[in-house]
């Protein structure tokens, strides 16, 4: 070997590669690859395996349970971390790699980095067919990888050891880049992984990888100031954007400043804190009476780091101003065209700054703001009622269950869901305290998340308490990290809440006219429906049989001193709760587009579907 190049595999130098990577923003750096979590078959043993074990001193590894938890996990840690820091997932052939798939797409979706490994087969075709190959008749090249080509922001195969160089530069500069980052993924075959090549030892020198702070176009900038100096009544809307850049002191100087409320989607939750006189709540169909109404009479609304989901603008029929106009800050040129707004495509806090700047001496009405403010306490007493439990010996409610923990948790624990009936009662009457305790992932909505994605949390902020939030339909979908939780001592919580069956996808169901149809965890009844007794399961006795401590609740009351005993726990902990499936959570305040049938026999169908004409008349194209 010469003075300029190291002999390794392709698998080694990747490893040693991504040791050396870091991020900088405002003058702090960090490990861009901190970890790798991998489950080992053939197509990575012998190769990123060994190479590995090769590095162990640079390249912390994590042993995983399933292909989709171990991404959850490495995103809800890239999440955590404000995307400054991210971790690789690396599979083996077949059935390993194609579990990648719903992780990336929730990855992507959401805009949060993680780099997939997934072994392929013989770049060389010495064995072909191999064991888990997929043959295609007329595309020889295909593999059950380019499943992930959709799902990932970069994708490339490696089926030469030199390749490796430009493919690893450009995947790390996907990750660290805010307006692209998402799934990255390197398919690594399985011959190549374990080919020797003389490396350029520039190729692992420290390298390191600016996050970018881009500042607003100054024409962009006057515009959309003017157009907040015109409003009447303008509203922000604030997304995971301002998250991401951390811009929550610079929106809460603005708001300061000029009295403009400020209503939050799942992913900005927490932008401001709950107490704050101008923070509104969550918007949408799963948002707050008061952000809502605002947002039917708003002339003016500014997203900061928002995709405007369907259930942010209740499909299309929430922002009903005849003259309502947008302006878009966001640091992604095609989520700040949306709505056909003014843009000003930049970092949050760069543009929430120079927005302040332009807005100085600039103030809402005071009778608006007053408005506003009496429709936020309005709301505070709703929220308040729906949390409170007045008879501490009844088996608690759902809303009852969050109103336990909110009197448990500290100003910066964190909070995980996202999935079934919880992430709509959570939107509405969480009351967050500090910009991470709300971690929702409604992007994707990914049933099987949150046990996961609360080990990659715990990573991120070791000694902070994280608390798992799950149904037993979510439960079911993903337990197998609690064995991880367990052998890595993570000291997470899991509130695990019996309700025997899909309950959001029931009350859906109801709501459209299939009458709850296969939405129960019941045994069958005489005429075959699942309207039997429920299911005799014991998913308390599951996670105990998987390690974890569990607490078994029946009352409000042991409900709230298992929570705080689990605060405490210095072990992975679950507390169990079945509640009483009365409805306690407030009505959604505003609709949501999930199409009825046009024709149907049955009653509640046909009026479902006249509820439906009569919403869907309200959409509008905002152009």
């Amino acid at each position: 070997m010469s003075a300029t190049t190291r002999r390794l595999t392709t698998a080694q130098a990747l490893v040693r590669f991504l040791s050396a990577q870091y991020t900088e923003r405002d003058g702090v750096r960090r490990r861009l690859i901190a970890g790798t979590w991998g489950i080992f078959g053939h197509g990575n043993v012998a190769g990123l395996g060994q190479a590995l074990v090769e590095y162990r001193d640079v390249m912390p590894y994590h042993q995983g349970r399933n292909e989709q938890a171990m991404v959850h996990a490495a995103v809800g840690y890239a999440r955590q971390l404000n995307r400054l820091s991210a971790q690789a997932v690396t599979t083996s052939i077949g059935p390993g790699a194609t579990n990648l798939v719903t992780g990336a797409a929730l990855a992507t979706i959401n805009r949060l980095p993680v780099l997939l490994l997934p072994g392929d087969y013989f770049a060389s075709r010495a064995a072909d067919p191999l064991l888990q190959q997929l043959e295609h008749p007329v595309e020889a090249d295909v593999s059950v990888n380019d499943t992930l080509r959709p799902v990932s922001r970069y994708f490339d195969r490696i089926t030469r050891p030199e390749a490796l160089i430009a493919s690893a530069l450009n995947a790390m500069r996907v990750l660290a880049d805010p307006a692209e980052t998402g799934a990255v993924t390197l398919a690594l075959p399985q011959d190549v992984q374990a080919e020797a090549y003389d490396w350029p030892e520039e190729f692992f020198a420290d390298r390191v990888w600016t996050v970018r702070r881009t500042a607003p176009d100054p024409v962009e900038l006057d515009a959309a100031v003017a157009a907040v100096r015109a409003a009447r009544r303008p509203l922000i809307v604030a997304g995971g954007g301002v998250h991401h850049s951390e811009a929550e002191d610079a929106l809460r100087a603005l708001v300061d400043a000029t009295g403009i409320p400020v209503a939050s989607t799942q992913a900005g939750k927490g932008a401001l804190r709950h107490d704050h006189p101008a923070d509104l709540g969550g918007i949408g169909h799963t948002g707050t009476a008061v952000s809502d109404e605002l947002a039917r009479t708003a002339d003016l609304v500014i997203g900061v780091g928002t995709r405007y989901t369907d259930f942010t603008t209740a499909s299309g029929t929430l922002f009903r101003d005849p003259g309502v106009r947008f302006v878009n800050l966001n640091v992604t040129g095609f989520d700040a065209h949306k709505l056909a707004a003014r843009t000003l495509v930049c970092d949050a806090r760069t543009g929430l700054e120079r927005l302040a700047e332009g807005l100085a001496g600039y103030r809402v009405d005071e009778v608006y703001e007053a408005e506003y403010r009496t429709g936020k306490a309005r709301w505070d007493e709703v929220v308040e009622a729906a949390l409170r439990a007045d008879d501490d010996t009844a088996v608690p409610t759902q809303t009852q269950v969050l109103g336990a923990l909110d009197a448990v948790v500290g100003d910066d624990d964190v909070v995980i869901n996202a999935a079934g009936s919880l992430p709509g009662d959570l939107h509405k009457l969480w009351r967050a305290r500090s910009p991470r305790q709300y971690h929702l992932e409604y992007g994707y909505s990914c049933m099987g998340y949150e046990i996961p994605a609360a080990l990659g949390v715990q990573q991120a902020a070791p000694g902070t308490p994280v608390w798992a939030l799950v149904g037993d339909g979510t439960y079911l979908m993903n337990p197998t990290e609690i064995v991880t939780a367990v052998q890595e001592n993570l000291p997470v919580k899991l509130v695990l809440v019996q309700n025997h069956g899909y309950a959001s996808i029931g009350g859906l169901s109801e709501s459209v006219g299939a009458e709850r149809y296969g939405t129960a965890y019941r045994h069958r009844a005489a005429d075959g429906s699942f309207t039997g007794a429920p299911l005799p399961v014991d998913l308390a006795a599951n996670a105990a049989s998987l390690g974890m401590e569990v607490l078994r609740a029946k009352t409000v009351r042991e409900l709230r001193a298992a929570l705080a005993e689990a605060r405490n726990s210095d072990r992975p902990t679950c507390v169990y709760v079945e509640t009483d499936p009365a409805p306690t959570a407030p009505p959604a305040e505003a609709w949501w587009d999930v199409p009825v049938a046009e024709v149907a026999t049955r009653e509640a169908a046909v009026r479902a579907r006249e509820q439906y004409d009569a919403q869907v008349a309200g959409r509008r194209r905002h152009l």
